[in-house]
């Protein structure tokens, strides 16, 4: 058995969606509650005392959420408790209020079997607030154990957590494996020249972005032309989000068919967006999630991830001898083109740097050191000569340092 989680958009009456905000304000509200009492009280306090004080004057203190399912309110103390738990473990920083800001959700579930779709999968049954249409049927069929309701933009959401049973993956041990080289240009590069190309969505609807937020400036705050335009700018965000995250989802199903392995880089993302050139377009281009997504649909498949050491050369190693390029030789972002030295080996930077990351995960079936990890293979380079210093002081040329590297 094992838990699927799956978020299907929703297709809601007027009066559905009245009932959605209520249940959002009331867990908002309950969650505020968990808060204050927290921060007031002179001892620690346990979440069934949290629990108790707020059912004890709930009625009283916010008649208005009398016909909302209680379960929103539990569930939003739960959350809180969760979020002290990990303040207090150093996880997180300390639980915040929640405002009118925040982002529109709720749990509705009250355990396994309080929440269910129906049998022919077009609606969700949902306590105190009944069948509620679904835009696609569900992906997979069980037990529901979460239930979790969200607006993005103008439409709602719901997230199920779902109890499956899954089969073991399929043996790939027969098939070869490949190498990927995520970047900018291109969002994929495989090591058989295939390119995944980059939906570049920020960009593309750049201005209309500019347009609809100068749209929003002009409206007077909070008025009804407001919440218009800023509606209208949300769901530009949702779209160009969607566009980006439908070129993932393509990009990664393509690439992990029909291989054993999978050479990948590992990117540190938020170092990356230190660099105040590329910052906007490595967001635009979202290779953390991209990578996040490849990994969890390999484990899925029973593809093994071979992820390449922060500062191992992939980029600047020829792919056909091993000559690493140093110093003033080594590539810039702007050569497109890995040209070796050595052996004269011309190909595309990102296909040579996909073809080293090919050989890694191929090379890690055999080469194991006394822990289990994987050992690069070798990497032929004029620097692993401590003879190079000093020896000479004429006009260093890439040749001149291969010859270095091997004493001659």
């Amino acid at each position: 058995m094992a838990l699927r989680a799956q978020k299907i958009a929703l297709k809601p009456s007027e009066k559905q969606v009245a009932m959605f905000c209520r249940h959002v304000d009331f867990a908002r509200v309950a969650y505020n509650a968990a808060h204050s009492e927290s921060r007031d009280a002179a001892r620690w306090m346990s979440v069934y005392d949290i629990k108790k004080a707020f059912n004890s004057r709930k009625r009283d203190v916010f008649p208005e959420f009398a016909d909302c399912s209680q379960n929103a309110g539990k569930n939003a103390i739960h959350a809180f408790e969760d979020a002290r738990q990990r303040w207090k473990s150093g996880q997180n920083n300390r639980p915040k209020r929640k405002t009118h800001k925040s982002k529109p959700s709720f749990q509705i579930d009250n355990g396994v079997g309080t929440v269910r779709i129906t049998a022919d999968g077009n609606a969700a049954v949902l306590p105190k607030i009944g069948h509620v249409r679904l835009r696609e049927k569900p992906r997979y069929v069980g037990e529901i154990r979460r239930a979790f309701i969200s607006r993005k933009a103008s439409t709602w959401f719901i997230s199920i957590l779902v109890e499956v049973d899954v089969p073991e993956p399929p043996d790939t041990s027969a098939l070869p494996p490949a190498g990927c080289d995520v970047g900018i240009s291109a969002l994929a590069t495989m090591d058989d020249g295939t390119v995944y190309e980059n939906p570049r969505a920020l960009r593309v609807n750049e201005r209309k972005l500019r347009r609809a937020n100068k749209a929003l400036s002009r409206k007077t705050f909070l008025s009804r032309n407001w919440w218009k335009a800023k509606e209208r700018l949300a769901r530009l965000h949702a779209r160009i989000a969607n566009i980006r995250s439908d070129a993932h989802h393509q990009a990664t199903h393509r690439i992990l068919q029909g291989i054993s392995a999978l050479g990948i880089e590992s990117l540190t993302v938020k170092g990356l967006m230190k660099n105040r050139k590329l910052s906007k377009a490595l967001a635009d281009a979202s290779l953390g999630g991209f990578l996040v997504k490849l990994k969890y649909k390999a484990v899925r498949r029973g593809i093994r991830i071979v992820s390449a050491d922060q500062f191992w050369p992939s980029t600047q190693r020829c792919s056909s001898c091993g000559y690493v390029k140093r110093g003033e030789f080594k590539l810039t972002l702007k050569d497109r083109e890995y040209h070796c030295g050595v052996c004269g080996f011309v190909e595309d930077r990102d296909v040579n740097a996909a073809i080293n990351l090919r050989q890694l995960a191929s090379s890690t079936d055999e080469s194991l050191n006394a822990c289990g990890d994987a050992v690069t293979p070798t990497l032929v380079g004029w620097h692993q000569n401590p003879r190079v210093r000093g020896r000479s002081r004429k006009p260093l040329t890439e040749q001149r340092l291969v010859d270095f590297a091997h004493g001659r």
